[in-house]
């Protein structure tokens, strides 16, 4: 599940290109001679984004039938501070940044057995930092544009939560135990910074962190039949992220205006921070998203203890968009997108513990034959620094996505006394409809980097995330509807795309996109109480992600 690996390796691996790739008309820009300023300097900055926690379970009963593995993403936002030293095209300091993070994720964990109730792991990251030395090369006539590698050390703050399942409805319940850690790890990554002045440059960057193994605790549980209880010990969990962010950082001693080449036609213009483009720029055009995707429900007793899980996953999706920018003269800037998709292949797992006061744990696997997704967002901010070729902003806007998807077939996997339908019994069993919306607050930078190749990213924090969806379960003997519903949840949207300048009005581009929402709530079943009643409402946890690669094609003009 190399979830944000997609966000920087594919933009990461096309940006080294540019160190060699020519434009598609032979044209080079040319050297106006040395550098026009230095990178040598004291920096300091502010950066935001995207990470993905992996929590490994390795659970100490033997191979587990699903599970022990946790994702946890969610949001970042940070500082850093560094110093560079030039030497000719290459530049090579530290670096140093400290992250806030709200990571949360949850998974079913130490499920060796159908007989043996398995518990609940939530992992949590409440902040990381790295210590890195930097090394990179220059590109581009005036030296604007740095690809850099880091490597070095690195540190997390976090807690894994191990909580019993349900213990049928009351014996030895509220069981768990939670571990805090702080840990020191390593770290690889790269990213591309470029400067807009010889004081501000703005940078985008993928960073790996590792963290190793820490031990924690579990509670004592039950194993039946036959009946016996099984005590609680330690366990060794590793811990690694994947984080992607974008930050803007300040070079102390330097002036605010420099020189640059224009990449268009390699002559020199001048810029000055915050400088108005005057007139009104537009660019529009159509993305094709190939993504997988998950959608996960922790159905919860009143006692706040799981009662059941359901894990909608690999849910591959072909989906096409719209999308559209249109900066002001007064450096207001309206963009937004609109998509339709397809869902064509997936499962779910249907987990339930302690259910019919017989069965410990029980796992049945179904597959998503069909479904659809659905999406917009809207967005609306004001460039803080723009030029011919930058442009960096904060932005407010909302967002909108939609999901169905048709489970068919059921067969136990982890407890042979709760069968369900034969293999290749493939009737229809299930539908979930999900709709999510929620407030974005984000950031918003593009940069040219020289040779016809312009970089183009996205971070956006979720601080408001809504929720409504059905699940149907068509295998009760009585009409069964799961109404779910989902209050103040957070979420994450980041995409970063290299787009490469065909004509001077058309491009086309590559990239990768990641979204993550999650959400507290209640649930109300119609029907599991006999038909027509009511039963709830009851707490719940949400969850969703959707990942993938991006192609796009798009045209723009302004009246300057």
């Amino acid at each position: 599940m190399h979830r944000s690996f997609l966000l920087a390796g594919v933009s990461l691996s096309a940006l080294i290109l540019t160190a060699t790739l020519v434009r598609a008309d032979g044209y080079q820009p040319r050297y106006a001679g040395p550098p026009p300023f230095s990178w040598t300097g004291l920096y300091i900055g502010t950066n935001e984004g995207g990470a993905i926690g992996r929590s490994n379970v390795h659970d100490p009963f033997g191979p587990s039938i699903f599970g022990d593995t946790v994702t946890a993403p969610g949001g970042v936002a940070g500082v850093q501070l560094g110093y560079n030293i030039q030497s000719g095209r290459t530049v090579y300091g530290v670096d140093a940044t400290v992250d806030w993070a709200d990571l949360d994720g949850t998974n079913t964990c130490l499920a060796f057995s159908g007989f043996y109730v398995s518990a609940n792991c939530r992992a949590r990251t409440n902040a990381f930092g790295t210590v890195t030395g930097r090394l990179g090369w220059l590109v581009g006539g005036s030296a604007q544009t740095l690809l850099y590698a880091k490597a070095g050390a690195a540190w997390e703050h976090g807690s894994l939560r191990i909580e019993n399942g349900n213990q049928f409805f009351g014996f030895q319940q509220d069981l768990a135990n939670t571990t805090s850690f702080t840990k020191w790890g390593w770290t690889v990554g790269g990213g591309v910074e470029h400067a807009l002045t010889p004081a501000w440059s703005v940078r985008a960057e993928y960073a790996f962190l590792d963290f190793g193994d820490v031990n924690a605790a579990f509670p004592r549980s039950v194993f039946f039949p036959p009946l016996s209880i099984v005590p609680g010990g330690t366990t060794s969990v590793s811990n690694q992220i994947h984080a992607f962010t974008v930050g803007v950082s300040y070079k102390f001693g330097a002036d605010g205006a420099f020189s640059t080449i224009e990449p268009s036609h390699g002559s020199i213009k001048d810029h000055v921070v915050g400088r108005r483009v005057a007139g009104l720029e537009f660019e529009g055009g159509a993305r094709y998203w190939y993504s997988t995707g998950k959608f996960q429900w922790d159905n919860k007793a009143p006692d706040g203890f799981i009662e059941s899980r359901l894990t909608y996953d690999d849910l591959k999706a072909h989906s096409g968009e719209l999308f559209a920018r249109v900066d002001t003269p007064w450096n207001v800037f309206l963009k937004g997108n609109v998509g339709l998709g397809t869902i064509n292949s997936g499962k779910m797992n249907d987990e339930d513990w302690g259910i019919f006061g017989a069965i410990s744990y029980s796992n049945t696997l179904s597959h998503e034959d069909s479904g659809k997704i659905g999406y917009a967002t809207v967005d609306v901010g004001y460039d803080l620094l723009r030029g011919r070729d930058y442009k960096i902003g904060p932005f407010i806007g909302y967002t909108y996505y939609t999901q169905r998807s048709d489970s068919t077939g059921c067969v136990q996997i982890a407890n042979p006394l709760f069968p369900c339908l034969a293999p290749g019994d493939n009737r229809l069993i299930g539908t979930q409809d999900t709709e999510w919306d929620a407030l974005r607050i984000g950031g918003a930078a593009q940069f040219a980097l020289g040779y016809g190749f312009r970089l183009v990213t996205d971070a956006a924090y979720l601080p408001s995330v809504g929720f409504t969806g059905r699940d149907n379960h068509l295998l009760r003997p009585t009409t069964t509807f799961f109404d779910q519903t989902g209050k103040n949840g957070q979420g994450v949207q980041i995409e970063a795309i290299l787009n490469y300048d065909v004509t001077q009005r058309f491009s086309l581009g590559v990239g990768a996109r990641y979204w993550a929402m999650w959400a507290d709530g209640d649930f109300t079943c119609t029907g599991c109480g006999g038909p027509g009643v009511v039963f709830g409402p009851s707490p719940e946890r949400v969850s969703a992600e959707r990942y993938g690669l991006l192609l796009q094609g798009s045209y723009k003009f302004d009246s300057q």
